[in-house]
């Protein structure tokens, strides 16, 4: 492939002033190869000075310069953004954190071409298409690599000095769909990721849960690499916790019946249902990790138990006990909120209810709407989550993909409509004004009649705030 051509806004913008010396890199070339066109474009201008760059495009847009010094230009042309850089180089110093390794980040116009490829990462983004007239650069065989859908180092030895291309391993591998080369799992396991910013691996595990056609690819992958037993010990726990093969059925290729080995099930299978019902990225997000660690507590609950007849692993309580160790991870890895996203609340309120929508389908001959409402406000009123996340679980013990919601899931959704319990439904219909008005001021008092009334109102004892002002003037009578 001696040419390509590159189709994309402003492509003829960037020729017109620099001619033959502005190039689109990475990933943009390497989905461009495999057919998948990207608008998102980062382009390399060489042989002109940062300066020079800067007055030739300013007249034409906005720029920000992010790093005189990295060479790194943001610009803003027609809506569109663009990151432009100059040919880099890095020289490794030693950092604060044993066995790593910081960079000094310099531009350079003249540096050639090859060796701005050359401190990429893979092979696959180690390649160049000049824009005047198509030419593809691949002086390290990345196309060989696409063609064989690999992922293979650009410069070993350079691997180790940036602890992040772990996780990019990882990534990369489930996001295309790639085989990693088996010497990098070697390398990998020397790695130390201990002074990895918590905002990059979340990053980094994000996109894996996100953007993989089956996230479970680059959760395996992270295990393969030593990134599991680093970075997150409670998920490689999972990896050495068997469950009862009865009710488990699913095992791996090696026959292992672990909690892991489901895990990855119910994460492929959420988010498929994710995908098929176009959830909105904070709610995919929300249900991927609610499935990462639905299971969490298993391994601090299990142990064996004679019933029906046998001896069987159960692990009782362990959606009480992951929901507190997930508090714990999520305060290591300072996870809140995501994009204004109640993203913490809503995983811990998904993990500790998961096996509630199972039970109102187990006993569905007697359950009443009072249960209904209860498990709609325990969730905050995401009824969807709730129950694509039942589905998901069950759906763990198989590796065929969920095709759509099934019996159990139909009939649930169901039951929430016909019952009319909605998130607007299960809002308090008495609030603290309405107390004041009653005499009540604010304080514990309050608040206490404030609970009581909400409990009354999903046990359905008032459906109307007429009707619970009146049961709220007897509470304040007693």
């Amino acid at each position: 492939m001696e040419k390509l051509k590159a189709v994309f806004q402003g492509k003829e913008f960037f020729v017109n002033l620099f001619g033959q010396d502005v190039y689109a890199v990475g990933g943009y070339v390497r989905d461009l190869i495999r057919g998948i066109p990207s608008e998102d474009v980062d382009v390399l201008i060489t042989h002109h000075p940062v300066e020079e760059i800067i007055k030739k495009i300013k007249a034409h847009g906005k720029v920000d310069l992010v790093g005189k010094s990295f060479g790194i230009i943001k610009f803003t042309i027609k809506g569109k953004t663009y990151d432009i850089a100059l040919p880099r180089k890095d020289t490794p110093k030693e950092s604060g954190v044993k066995g790593h390794k910081d960079f000094l980040i310099s531009a350079d116009p003249d540096l050639p071409l090859e060796k701005d490829l050359e401190r990429r990462d893979f092979r696959c983004n180690s390649i160049a298409l000049r824009l005047a007239d198509g030419k593809v650069f691949d002086p390290f065989g990345g196309l060989q690599d696409i063609k064989e859908k690999c992922i293979r180092l650009t410069n070993p030895q350079s691997f180790p000095d940036d602890p992040l291309r772990v996780l990019r391993v990882a990534r990369f591998a489930s996001v295309l769909n790639y085989s990693v080369d088996p010497s990098i799992y070697e390398v990998a396991k020397e790695i130390d990721l201990a002074g990895l910013s918590v905002e990059r691996v979340n990053e980094e595990l994000f996109k894996i849960l996100l953007f993989s056609p089956l996230p479970s690819i680059g959760l395996e992958e992270l295990f393969r690499l030593s990134a599991l037993s680093q970075l997150f010990p409670e998920l490689y726990d999972l990896t050495l916790s068997i469950q009862d093969s009865i009710f488990h059925p699913e095992k791996d290729q090696f026959g292992h019946h672990s909690v892991w080995h489901h895990t990855k099930l119910t994460v492929d299978q959420a988010k498929t249902l994710a995908d098929l019902f176009d959830l909105p990225q904070e709610k995919k997000l929300a249900l991927l990790l609610s499935a990462l660690y639905h299971d969490i507590g298993k391994p601090s609950t299990s142990h064996w138990e004679y019933k029906r007849g046998r001896m069987v692993i159960t692990n009782n309580r362990h959606d009480v006990v992951g929901e507190k160790i997930v508090k714990r991870i999520f305060n290591r890895f300072k996870i809140f909120s995501w994009d204004g996203y109640k993203l913490r609340k809503m995983v811990l309120v998904l993990i500790r209810t998961h096996h509630r929508a199972t039970e109102l389908w187990q006993n569905k001959d007697v359950v009443t709407k009072k249960a209904f409402n209860r498990l709609a406000a325990d969730v905050d009123g995401e009824i969807e989550l709730c129950v694509y996340l039942d589905e998901a679980d069950r759906a763990g013990r198989k590796k065929k993909l969920i095709q759509g919601l099934d019996r159990q899931a139909k009939w649930l959704l169901k039951k929430f409509e016909e019952l009319n319990v909605t998130k607007e439904s299960i809002k308090p219909l008495i609030m603290g004004r309405d107390l004041i008005e009653l005499g009540i001021s604010p304080g514990p008092p309050m608040g206490k009649i404030l609970k009581d009334l909400y409990k009354l109102q999903l046990d359905n004892e008032f459906e109307t705030k007429e009707h619970g002002l009146e049961i709220a003037k007897k509470l304040i009578k007693k």
